[in-house]
């Protein structure tokens, strides 16, 4: 029996129809590629935004429960009124400017998105030096801009009983920076609530669950402000 001779059709196919195979194949990369892109820009809008709440005892939450802290009480606010935000609790209690700034470069990580700094009340209850705390907020400003990062700052007074040759520096140093960085700022983190001994605990220095609910109360819109100026950043990096 003599072998069957295959032609080279049989064996090739058509140009035809590798043409169409060339554009299915085409077809589904596109799809690929396009999906790919809409699951990387879906990844981007759920990833919350990230604030660090970087201060002393009154972000701790000296003397409270984890859940009633001001980061935490803030984060769930923000969340009420449709934000997606992280706030992180960067607080140590006892710190003064120059401790924040001694241990800004872990605190407050490279990807944050905005910073709430929240310093200064430890070194006025020492009755530290006012220029020594400014030159150390301004330094943390200036650091923390450096990482891209939005910020607010929030101010401090002084206690009254120093009298004005203290009070009226001290007082100064918060407006002052915010205008040189241009940075967000809440005049007073403490509004409401100091020497109110209902919003406070025994100490008389720091506030209770109600004192840290009425302060998030107060700073949600610049908090609100804050998260606007995030959104335009990272909009205006993408193009959008």
């Amino acid at each position: 029996m003599v072998p069957r001779t295959h032609s080279r059709l049989e064996y090739d196919p058509p140009r035809k129809q590798m043409g169409t195979v060339h554009t299915v194949v085409n077809l589904c990369l596109a799809l690929c590629l396009a999906l790919l892109a809409h699951m990387s820009a879906a990844s981007a809008r759920e990833r919350p935004i990230r604030i660090i709440a970087f201060g002393d005892s009154l972000t701790a939450g000296y003397g409270l429960p984890p859940k009633n802290a001001f980061p935490v009480r803030l984060e769930a606010a923000l969340k009420a009124r449709g934000h997606n935000v992280a706030v992180v609790n960067a607080g140590v209690s006892g710190d003064t400017t120059a401790g924040g700034l001694a241990r800004l470069d872990w605190a407050v990580p490279d990807d944050a998105d905005a910073v709430i700094v929240e310093l200064g009340a430890n070194d006025a209850l020492r009755a530290l030096d006012p220029a020594a705390a400014r030159k150390n907020l301004d330094a943390i400003l200036t650091r923390i801009k450096a990482k891209g990062a939005d910020i607010l700052l929030t101010g401090m007074r002084a206690p009254r009983n120093y009298g004005s040759e203290y009070t009226i520096p001290f007082d100064a140093i918060f407006p002052a920076l915010a205008r040189q960085h241009d940075t967000l700022y809440y005049p007073f983190f403490l509004e409401g609530v100091v020497l109110n001994q209902a919003l406070n605990l025994d100490d008389s220095i720091h506030p209770n669950a109600k004192g840290i609910d009425i302060i998030v109360e107060g700073i949600l819109p610049h908090v609100e402000e804050l998260i606007a100026r995030v959104k335009k950043r990272q909009a205006a990096a993408t193009g959008k």
